[in-house]
C-alpha cells in the first residue's frame, strides 16, 4: 500500500473511531425518512463574497470577501462578523453600524461564492472517487452528492456507508445503501441530506 493510501486509511479510521465514540447508532435511512424537509436559509461562511449595496450611498457600497476569521471590512464598517449570519441579518447589522454616520441607511447584501460555514457543509469521506466538503443545497440528496464526487471507487462497501447527523445537539449514526442506489438504481435508497451531514464510505474487505 502506498504512503498516501496509508494516510487516507488512517484518517478514515480515526474519523470512524471518533464518531463511534460520540454517536448513537440508529437504523437504515431511506427516501421516506425525511418527508418534510426543513426550510433552509443560507448562512454566510468564510470564503464567501458579499456584495453590499447601500441605497444612495455608492461610496460605501462594495463587494468584499469574508475572511478566514469570518469577518468583513468595508468603508465605515471594520471587522464585522459576517460568518454565521444570513444575508438579511448581515444587512441589518451593517445598517446598525452605518447609522452612526448615515441617516437611515438602507442596505442590501447579495452573496456569491457560496461556501457556507464548515458546520453547514456536507462532507463525504472514504471510498468516494473524490472525497470533499460541499456547500449544502436545498433538497440535496445522496444521489446529488455522488454525482458531485464522481461516484464510488471499485473498493467501496456502499451498503455499509454511515451517515452521521446532528439532531438536537446529539450525533446520530445511520446506515445508507449507496450500492443499491448506484448499482441497482434503487431510488428508495436516495436519502435527503441536511446541513452538516457527514457520509463515511468504508472499504470492502473482499
Amino acid at each position: 500500500m502506498r504512503l498516501n493510501d496509508w494516510i487516507s486509511a488512517g484518517v478514515l479510521a480515526a474519523a470512524a473511531m471518533f464518531i463511534a465514540g460520540c454517536s448513537t447508532t440508529q437504523g437504515v435511512l431511506d427516501s421516506q425518512s425525511l418527508k418534510n424537509i426543513p426550510d433552509h436559509n443560507y448562512i454566510i461562511g468564510p470564503g464567501d463574497n458579499v456584495n453590499i449595496f447601500v441605497w444612495r450611498n455608492e461610496e460605501v457600497s462594495q463587494s468584499v470577501p469574508v475572511r478566514p476569521d469570518g469577518k468583513i471590512t468595508t468603508p465605515l464598517v471594520e471587522d464585522l462578523q459576517a460568518s454565521g449570519r444570513t444575508p438579511t441579518e448581515l444587512a441589518r447589522k451593517i445598517e446598525e453600524v452605518l447609522g452612526t454616520y448615515i441617516k437611515d441607511p438602507i442596505v442590501t447584501v447579495i452573496v456569491t461564492g457560496f461556501n457556507g460555514p464548515y458546520d453547514q457543509q456536507i462532507r463525504i469521506l472514504g471510498e468516494a472517487s473524490s472525497p470533499k466538503a460541499l456547500p449544502y443545497k436545498e433538497k440535496m440528496t445522496l444521489l446529488d452528492l455522488l454525482i458531485e464526487v464522481g461516484g464510488l471507487t471499485e473498493y467501496a462497501a456502499g451498503n455499509q456507508t454511515t451517515l452521521v447527523r446532528r439532531i438536537n445537539g446529539e450525533e446520530m449514526k445511520y446506515r445508507v445503501r449507496l450500492a443499491d442506489l448506484v448499482e441497482d438504481g434503487d431510488i428508495s435508497a436516495n436519502v435527503h441530506l441536511l446541513p452538516g451531514d457527514i457520509i463515511i464510505i468504508p472499504e470492502s474487505w473482499f
